[in-house]
C-alpha cells in the first residue's frame, strides 16, 4: 500500500549510484542500518524520533529533521505503523523500491523475531518479578523519549501565531472532544492550504 502511494507523492527521487560495485555495499548499508534501529526502537514510532535522528540525520546524513516530520505527518495518514511507514519512505529516497522493501524488513525483523520468543516463553517469562521491574523501568524511559520527541517537534511547528492557534485548536479537539485523529490530520491539512499558503500578489502591488 505505501508503495502505491508514493507514486503519487512529491516525496523525493530515489537517490541512485551508477557504480555497480558499490551497490551491494549501499544495500547492506541500509538494511544493516534499519535492523539496528528495529533493535533500539522502544515505545512506537514517536519514541524513536530520537533514535532516527543519531542514525540517520548526524551518522548518516540522509535525511534531515524537517523531511523526518513530513514523513512522519504522511505515515500517520497511511495505513500501517508509522515507524514502519517511515523507514518505508527512507529507504524508498535512498534506493527506490528496493531501498524502501529492505529498511522495512531490516525494521520489522528484530521486533518480530523478539516477539516471537517472548510469545513462546510468555508464561513463565511474565510473572518473573526481575522482568516485571524492568518493564517499569522501560515504561519510564520510553515516556521521556516521547517528551523530548514532543518538544522538538514543538519547536518546530510553532513558525508563527497561526501555527499556534491550529496547534491549540486541534489539542482542544483532541484532548476535550475525542476527535479521530485521522480526521484532525485532514482537516489540518486542509486548513493549512488555505492559511499557510503563498499570499498572490495582485498586478496592482507588482506595480
Amino acid at each position: 500500500m505505501n508503495y502505491i502511494f508514493l507514486l503519487y507523492t512529491n516525496l523525493p527521487s530515489p537517490q541512485r549510484r551508477s557504480d555497480g560495485k558499490t551497490i551491494l555495499k549501499e544495500y547492506l548499508d541500509l538494511f544493516f542500518t534499519f535492523i539496528k534501529l528495529g533493535v533500539l526502537t522502544f515505545g512506537g514510532g514517536y519514541a524513536m524520533i530520537p533514535v532516527v535522528e543519531r542514525e540517520l540525520i548526524k551518522k548518516k546524513a540522509w535525511t534531515d529533521m524537517d523531511e523526518v516530520m513530513n514523513y512522519y505527518t504522511i505515515a500517520q495518514v497511511t495505513p500501517g505503523i508509522i515507524a514502519v511507514n517511515l523507514s518505508t519512505f527512507i529507504g524508498y529516497k535512498r534506493k527506490g523500491s528496493p531501498g524502501g522493501a529492505l529498511a522495512t524488513i531490516g525494521f520489522v525483523l528484530p521486533g518480530v523475531t523478539f516477539i516471537t520468543i517472548i510469545a513462546l516463553c510468555l508464561r513463565s517469562f511474565a510473572d518473573i518479578p526481575a522482568v516485571q521491574h524492568a518493564f517499569t523501568g522501560i515504561r519510564v524511559a520510553v515516556g521521556a523519549l516521547i517528551l523530548d520527541t514532543v518538544i522538538k517537534m514543538v519547536k518546530g511547528v510553532f513558525k508563527n501565531g497561526k501555527s499556534l492557534a491550529l496547534y491549540i485548536i486541534a489539542f482542544a479537539l483532541s484532548f476535550g472532544w475525542n476527535v479521530s485523529p485521522v480526521l484532525l490530520v485532514v482537516a489540518s491539512g486542509l486548513t493549512g492550504l488555505l492559511v499557510f499558503r503563498p499570499r498572490v500578489k495582485s498586478k496592482e502591488e507588482n506595480k
